[in-house]
């Protein structure tokens, strides 16, 4: 195959995958080509522009690529080992296949597969990465650790992280891709790397694809105590029924990163709470300085200052408080942010509001 059909194959690539959620791209086309051909095959990348967000079986995919359905199902298979698309067991017990974003999906399935090469030519592509330009919306979301809600507080079952596990029966856990990355990268915070949770059928990819192990409903709760012990913030998929939470800290997480360089943080998160600081019950002990990952609470002469701007509502200065000065109280209603009821579905309201369905 000539050069200019490889480059052809790859800009298509590209292409497909910045018409899912977050986009894909960089100023220079070559550093993102450089990236995917660190990860997919030629083959596996005319096959992987043939996916969509719509889970279909081999036989499906196989008539629109034009192969036969044993190359597309052995090929498939192993592009799901590799973390490059997403499989689940159909009802019917058949292995079903969907096309992943960028983010959330292929960079955070590298777990496993990161190596010299490879994170470098992530850095590039970050560093590189052209902004996105159009509508969108959210993947994750933000929710109060367990430690900082009160009787007192109306909180809806989807917004509490008890409800959300009662509600799946199998849990994997893997490592942070966010704070792996940064380790390798020689500058990584010392927070606990086991701590991205999956649940039901992203549990069950993980553990088929060797990238988590199976865990229990106790295990889950050990990890969610030790979170919030290193203050870090809970974001699950921004769905009422939760396909993963992840665990995050703002040094690494670059999703943390880029809400706390917007203007108003506190509008750029789904969450339905924010913090609240009765001044006249703060001692001035600035133990909540060190648990915000947002920089919402500084130094005050007798009371420390909370910006409300930057909150996200995660409640970390709140389980901390030793005389609850900090609380977190709801925000006013805003029915655009109730998420919907699975991670697929909110996949395809993004590329409704993106105008890429």
């Amino acid at each position: 195959m000539s050069t200019d059909k490889e480059a052809r194959i790859y800009w298509e690539l590209a292409r497909h995958l910045d018409r899912l959620p977050g986009g894909f791209g960089t100023q220079d086309p070559a550093v993102e080509r450089r990236l995917l051909e660190q990860l997919f095959t030629l083959e596996e990348a005319k096959l992987a522009t043939c996916l969509t967000i719509e889970r279909e079986d081999a036989a499906t995919v196989a008539a629109r690529a034009g192969l036969s359905i044993n190359e597309v199902e052995s090929r498939l298979d192993r592009m799901a080992e590799k973390g490059l698309i997403f499989s689940a067991q159909s009802e019917q017990g058949v292995l079903v296949y969907q096309a992943v974003p960028w983010v959330i999906g292929i960079y955070e399935f590298q777990i496993g597969r990161l190596d010299e090469a490879l994170l470098q030519d992530i850095s590039r592509y970050w560093r590189d990465r052209k902004p996105l330009t159009r509508p969108s919306g959210p993947q994750m979301r933000t929710i109060p650790i367990r430690e900082s809600i009160n009787m007192q507080l109306e909180v809806l079952p989807y917004e509490q992280v008890d409800a959300l596990i009662a509600a799946e029966d199998r849990f994997a856990v893997a490592p942070c891709i966010c704070r792996q990355t940064a380790k390798m990268a020689g500058w990584g915070c010392d927070a606990p790397e086991e701590t991205c949770l999956s649940f039901g059928e992203f549990a069950d990819y993980y553990i088929r694809t060797g990238r988590g192990k199976p865990i229990d409903r106790d295990q889950v709760n050990e990890i969610l105590r030790r979170a919030n012990e290193a203050s870090l913030v809970l974001q699950p998929s921004n769905s009422k029924e939760a396909a993963f939470i992840c665990c995050c800290c703002g040094c690494c997480c670059g999703i943390l990163e880029d809400i706390r360089h917007r203007p108003k943080p506190s509008e750029a998160v789904v969450n339905a709470f924010i913090a609240h600081l009765d001044p006249d019950l703060c001692e001035n002990c600035e133990i909540c300085l060190e648990r915000c990952q947002m920089g919402a609470l500084s130094t005050g002469a007798t009371y420390v200052v909370l910006d409300t701007d930057c909150c996200i509502g995660c409640g970390l200065c709140v389980s901390t408080c030793p005389t609850e000065a900090l609380t977190l109280k709801r925000k006013p209603e805003r029915p655009e942010l109730e998420p919907p009821q699975t991670f697929d579905d909110t996949l395809r309201k993004i590329m409704e509001i993106q105008g890429t369905q």
